[in-house]
């Protein structure tokens, strides 16, 4: 198995799925056509399905011309979603399994940024997942549709994963969402430490694309808001749910 990061408009990412024995394809989150098929075209790749995470238009917008270019494309992305996304030959929720060649992805109900966002897993030969904009590397994407309690069960649910699978989310921004996490937890060594290593990369033109599910755990203030520290910074009572603490970090992230 291969993930290949595509960058995309300003700062998103698509990414090319492929089966290694079989060569299988899928793209996944194709926001944009040229640098989809530029990257399928260098790796002498012809895509069979695009999977989608959410409705948003950078996420989507290259599916017409995709699809035109490469007929017979299966395009997948979440029954809540049916009406939102032109082009969509197939619906799945959570629970819904999808075979590319001979891997098996597991699909994840993920609402909060949207209410049909959903996250596509593999657990075999290697653990990753898309969060689209549910999760990025150290923080989450804004309440648009959703609830901060329905963004605190579905960043449960990504962090529950085994702690080595990969993190592969749809934008390019986690060397500022580290400097946020920096100001919630200014004593977590973990943060600094991810903050220099991303930095380093972003100096050089490199993706930061992924992290792991341990180091989110580690690092996220928003898969963190039951620690003590994260707590403090939100200043909310002891009795505070998650999500009322979720719903205070985001805020101050908005306004960051």
């Amino acid at each position: 198995m291969r993930v290949i990061p595509v960058a995309c408009l300003k700062d998103n990412y698509a990414y090319l799925l492929v089966c290694e024995r079989t060569r299988a394809c899928a793209v996944i989150d194709p926001s944009e056509a040229a640098p989809v098929v530029a990257a399928l075209l260098a790796e002498n790749l012809r895509p069979i399905m695009l999977w989608c995470t959410h409705h948003h238009w950078d996420h989507v917008g290259g599916i017409l011309e995709l699809s035109v270019k490469y007929p017979g494309l299966e395009v997948v992305a979440s029954t809540y979603d049916r009406t939102r996304i032109h082009g969509l030959t197939k619906t799945v929720d959570g629970g819904s399994v999808l075979s590319l060649g001979d891997l098996r992805a597991h699909v994840y109900e993920v609402p909060g940024h949207t209410l049909g966002a959903i996250a596509y897993a593999v657990m075999a030969p290697k653990r990753v997942v898309f969060t689209g904009d549910t999760m990025f590397l150290a923080g989450c994407g804004r309440l648009f549709e959703g609830t901060p309690a329905q963004m605190d069960q579905s960043l449960r649910t990504i962090v529950s994963l085994p702690a080595d699978t990969q993190i592969y989310p749809g934008h390019e921004y986690t060397e500022a969402n580290l400097r946020f996490a920096k100001t919630v937890e200014p004593k977590n060594l973990r943060i600094e430490a991810a903050f220099l290593r991303v930095h380093a990369l972003r100096e050089r033109g490199e993706p930061s694309v992924p992290h792991t599910v341990e180091e989110e755990r580690a690092v996220n203030p928003f898969a963190r808001v039951d620690e003590a520290s994260v707590r403090a910074y939100a200043k909310l009572p002891s009795n505070a749910s998650s999500a009322d603490v979720l719903g205070v970090i985001r805020a101050a992230k908005d306004a960051f």
